[in-house]
């Protein structure tokens, strides 16, 4: 026998954010990534919560996808692939321009085949050298970086004092968390690559530039080098 429904019928609510939450064990991982300032890998979280490591990899997917966490590699300076760090995320959207600019990038990269990041890189250096020929010159490079970087959103802060090798520039906010939270490879490349067309504007050394996702605590890190010298012809 069908039972008739005696109620009010309407869409049920069904997002990607009330679906995250619908779960306790989620839920607990929310709030143990939330107290970690630098950011925990998906073996961290499983060895806290004494969850598989596959459990936790989807439970972490699930609050990524619903902008909830954003995820990056943070190697710490090691060689090799390092795993994904997971932070939560913030309300820090960069402008419109820059957004659409971002993700029209990812779009592109998606289906080319390509080494995402180097190829977001090389489209980030172009980028760091239009913005830096638009700001006010300064002469020391450093000062360079933080200026554009400011003027996209990223809160950045010079850390005392410079040592022999080199200097550390923390990122406080990340504007474009979501589209990270989509392809983190591509946006930290992207954002790597502005930094060395800044400093490729201004003539200095830029290879050798890092690009450290969580390699502080509540920040990225940019890890410039000491020589930091105008080369020869400097760029126009």
């Amino acid at each position: 026998m069908e039972t008739r429904r005696t109620g009010p019928t309407g869409d049920t609510i069904d997002t990607p954010l009330y679906r995250a939450l619908g779960s306790n064990s989620r839920v607990t991982i929310l709030r143990l990534v939330r107290k970690a300032e630098s950011g925990v890998t998906a073996a961290e979280v499983a060895a806290r919560t004494g969850q598989h490591l596959s459990t936790t990899r989807a439970h972490l997917d699930r609050l990524t996808e619903a902008a909830l966490l954003v995820k990056a590699r943070a190697s710490g300076g090691q060689p090799g692939r390092p795993a994904w760090r997971y932070r939560v995320t913030a309300a820090n959207p960069a402008p419109a321009p820059y957004r659409a600019l971002a993700a029209a990038l990812l779009e592109h990269l998606s289906g080319s085949g390509s080494d995402v990041r180097e190829a977001a890189a090389q489209v980030g250096q172009g980028w760091g050298r239009q913005l830096a020929a638009a700001s006010p010159a300064h002469d020391d490079p450093v000062d360079s970086v933080i200026t554009v970087s400011d003027g996209l959103g990223f809160r950045p802060r010079r850390q005392p004092p410079d040592t022999a090798d080199g200097a550390q520039v923390n990122l406080y906010t990340c504007p474009f968390l979501k589209l990270v939270g989509q392809n983190p490879d591509a946006m930290c490349g992207l954002h790597l690559g502005v930094v060395r067309g800044i400093l490729k504007r201004a003539g200095t050394s830029h290879e050798s530039v890092m690009l450290e996702p969580f390699g502080a605590p509540a920040a990225c890190v940019v890890r410039l080098p000491a020589a930091l010298r105008p080369a020869a012809g400097k760029p126009s």
